[in-house]
């Protein structure tokens, strides 16, 4: 396997930059993850780092190599789409040692990789079949198997589970993390879908605008986002986020709700480059007290939404509606009033104007 390092990497289409100085570093047997809305860039990227695309400036290195002008098939790199890309009149096995067969290797040396990859991916019965025969999850473990076989220095995967139901796509982000486990394969995965990115990858890389937004660990980005961008693409559901100004250590809000900060976050607050603020809270650092208590801002349910095991309840703080989650136990009706806590120790607070997350003190 080897590292993949994107220094500085830009594409344009005329006037629009679809990537805009994009530099991180893939560690060599790392799985990352590039999330963000449609239209943020992360495709791009990854087409960028195949080669199936040029690259306007910047430069772009798998291992040692620079890869800029290398043509894809002489870059070392294996493919998934999600759409599975299989040949529907060859077999399982023919599908898997086709590649092999296009570099002219010997029958019996295909023979070992395609029977050594469908063991692997578990489906070893299935050689004989076809396609049409197999399943949503069968066909991409055979796409994968086929990517396998290649022993590529990257695995560069688009969204592979975004055409099976929900229920095979939890199952199949099992299996793609237990294939990166007993591999140490270099993935470098394209998803919308935060749940799979989070689920998934050591490391995260949130884009928006074709701006790289954050890299880090999954569990950095959702504890500690840099912006309210980042807090409020990651997690499900997303962070609360209200604006106000902040006065005497209290954040006010035009649209009807008040918030006394600790100390420490009103230190912060005040430190702002100016006086608007947002105030970031997850919904786990929320809970409901009884209308009038102490240090809680009077709210009224809007509605409630149970899911099993977890209740999101909304309630509205004037204008503003925020995402609470209680016990199924609870029992709220709407419009209900209700006290919001909010918890100081796991506030979020940003500034209003850029966006960014306001220094600890």
């Amino acid at each position: 396997m080897a590292t993949v390092t994107l220094r500085d990497v830009v594409k344009t289409y005329g006037p629009v930059k679809a990537v805009d100085r994009v530099s991180l570093t893939v560690g060599d047997g790392e799985f990352v993850a590039l999330v963000g809305p449609s239209g943020c860039g992360k495709t791009t990227t990854l087409n960028l780092i195949a080669g199936l695309i040029e690259i306007t400036s910047g430069e772009i290195h798998i291992g040692d190599r620079l890869v800029n002008d290398v043509d894809p098939k002489d870059r070392d790199i294996a493919m998934v789409f999600q759409n599975y890309a299989l040949y529907p009149n060859k077999t399982v096995y023919k599908n898997l040692a086709f590649p092999l067969q296009m570099r002219k290797l010997g029958k019996a040396v295909i023979g070992a990789k395609v029977r050594a990859a469908a063991k692997v991916l578990d489906i070893a019965h299935l050689l004989e079949r076809r396609p049409r025969e197999l399943s949503g999850g069968q066909q991409q473990r055979v796409a994968l198997g086929r990517a396998l076989v290649r022993d590529p220095k990257v695995f560069l995967m688009d969204e592979p589970l975004s055409n099976l139901d929900a229920k095979l796509r939890v199952q199949m982000r099992a299996e793609l993390k237990r294939f990166h486990r007993d591999l140490g394969a270099t993935i470098v995965y394209v998803t919308h879908d935060q749940l799979e990115a989070v689920t998934m990858s050591d490391k995260m890389a949130v884009m928006n605008h074709g701006v790289l937004q954050q890299y880090d660990d999954p569990e950095r980005i959702f504890e500690a986002p840099v912006n309210t961008f980042v807090a409020g693409f990651v997690g499900s559901p997303a962070m609360n986020l209200l604006k106000g100004e902040i006065r005497d250590g209290t954040v006010e809000s035009a649209e009807g709700w008040r918030l006394a900060l600790s100390p420490r976050n009103a230190r912060r607050a005040g430190a702002a480059p100016s006086r608007s603020v947002t105030v970031g809270a997850r919904h786990s650092a929320i809970h409901l007290a009884e209308n009038g208590a102490a240090d809680s801002v009077p709210g009224r349910v809007y509605t409630v939404e149970p899911t099993g095991d977890i209740t999101y309840v909304h309630v509205r703080l004037g204008e503003a509606v925020i995402i609470v989650s209680v016990p199924p136990s609870r029992r709220l009706e709407p419009d209900q009033p209700v006290g919001v806590v909010f918890d100081q120790e796991r506030l979020h607070l940003f500034d209003g104007d850029s966006g960014q997350a306001l220094a600890q003190t």
